[in-house]
């Protein structure tokens, strides 16, 4: 709409008028599309839209209006009995991981960058014809996000739009220490990627990851659950490293995510310039404060707490030993987004998965207490504001066109969300009519 243009519209013919004020004389582009959606849910507002019209240019949206109308010469997607949405954003993905059942010390051994890069492939598709169409992937192996990445954005395979953290950065003997647990004779080149130890080491390896590509750093203050030798609970990075991996990362734009179980691990971290805490397994009421008074995001990851919570209880042979004891007494992780809700802290949306079942973290966020529309918020306009980008996570002109569509209500069923039937990414439609669409791709 033009600056200083004060206008209300309602209704089909109204709509039609603001259409034609954005399009100008000329209409629709021949490239224009216009979906024409049942009901809106834009990621801002809390509340379903009536019938409204999206139309498309390119990879952008143009406008957003009321009513179903049509710009001349535009295609019509018709979507008049869904729930359109934006496209979902997963705020902490491991789209590169290994499995976190069987033998963790033979996959160690035995698996090559090559086969974690071509696996990912196949994670990237399946993630986003799931409707998830960004991810933060919070700590890559062997540099194959930032080249997955690549791929995807040149076209060159199917995928959602990547945040991306290179290696997590942690300390000697912690969470992504990958020689724990094999003799000390025992190595391969890459097992120490992530590892720094004193402030110096860190601010290197963050302007390393920064040079390699990451667009998001991640840090392991605290020890982890699937790791082994370590105690999620103690702070295993100092606050002098922690510091220093912050500075380094704002000095270069980037946001600094920092996984953390331990309560004084979680702490520090946020006093010290974490932009999210991740996990946040033994924050309490001090802790929800503190991340409330510094706007910090929390990101409860609760899809793969409750994998590991089942696996540990009904087959705990799948795990070690001490993953086994660290899982069983750490629970399911409902009470922590509980507690952290009530206490008014940011939620974010993040799965911590990569491999297609991401959108069934929001029931779990449901089932912990959050109202549905704040957990479709967190996934979409919030989701953007956890990664800081202006481009995704609403339905609203300028924004990629990132959109995905459901048969019913979401805010009645979240469940709802698990079953996308629509999926377009930067205007180029995936997924139709729960089908999946032929993509040209791009040679490499």
């Amino acid at each position: 709409m033009p600056k200083g243009a004060n206008m209300q519209v309602h209704g089909v013919k109204a709509g039609a008028a603001l259409l034609a004020l954005v399009l100008g004389a000329g209409g629709a582009a021949a490239q224009d599309r216009v979906i024409h959606a049942g009901r809106l849910f834009d990621g801002e507002k809390r509340v379903l839209q009536g019938p409204s019209s999206i139309v498309i240019r390119d990879d952008r949206i143009v406008s957003v209006v009321p009513g179903h109308v049509t710009p001349a010469g535009a295609e019509v997607i018709d979507l008049k009995d869904e729930t359109v949405m934006p496209g979902l954003v997963d705020g902490h993905t491991h789209i590169t991981s290994l499995p976190r059942t069987g033998n963790p010390i033979a996959k160690t051994m035995t698996y090559s960058p090559l086969d974690v890069a071509l696996a990912s492939t196949v994670n990237a598709r399946a993630i986003l014809l799931s409707g998830v169409t960004t991810i933060r992937d919070l700590g890559g192996l062997y540099g194959a996000d930032v080249a997955l990445r690549t791929a995807i954005d040149r076209g060159s395979i199917v995928g959602p739009r990547m945040w991306v953290a290179g290696e997590a950065i942690g300390p000697t003997g912690g969470h992504n220490d990958w020689s724990h647990g094999l003799a000390s004779d025992v190595s391969r080149p890459e097992f120490g990627a992530g590892l720094a130890d004193g402030a110096d080491a860190v601010t290197a390896l963050v302007r390393k990851e920064h040079k390699l590509g990451a667009s998001v750093i991640k840090i392991m203050p605290s020890g982890g659950v699937v790791s082994s030798g370590d105690d999620p609970k103690a702070q295993l990075m100092s606050n002098a490293e922690i510091q220093a991996a912050a500075e380094a990362a704002h000095a270069l734009g980037l946001k600094l995510a920092a996984h953390g179980h331990g309560k004084a691990a979680i702490d520090d971290a946020v006093r010290l310039g974490a932009d999210s805490i991740e996990h946040g397994t033994y924050a309490d009421a001090e802790s929800w404060a503190l991340m409330k008074a510094r706007g910090t995001w929390f990101v409860p990851t609760l899809l793969t707490t409750r994998k590991l919570y089942e696996t540990a209880q009904k087959r705990p042979e799948t795990l070690n030993p001490l993953t086994v004891k660290k899982v069983l007494a750490m629970g399911t992780g409902s009470a922590k987004l509980t507690a952290a809700y009530k206490a008014g802290v940011k939620i974010g949306f993040g799965s911590d998965t990569g491999a297609g079942e991401n959108p069934k973290e929001a029931a779990l966020m449901v089932e912990a207490g959050m109202a549905p529309i704040d957990v479709l918020v967190a996934a979409t306009g919030g989701g953007a504001d956890l990664v800081g980008s202006p481009d995704i996570g609403k339905i609203e002109a300028g924004r990629y066109a990132d959109i995905v569509a459901v048969r019913g209500d979401p805010i009645a069923d979240i469940k709802l969300v698990e079953t996308i039937d629509f999926v377009m990414k930067g205007g180029i439609v995936y997924k139709r009519g729960g089908i999946e669409q032929p993509v040209r791709l791009v040679n490499p």
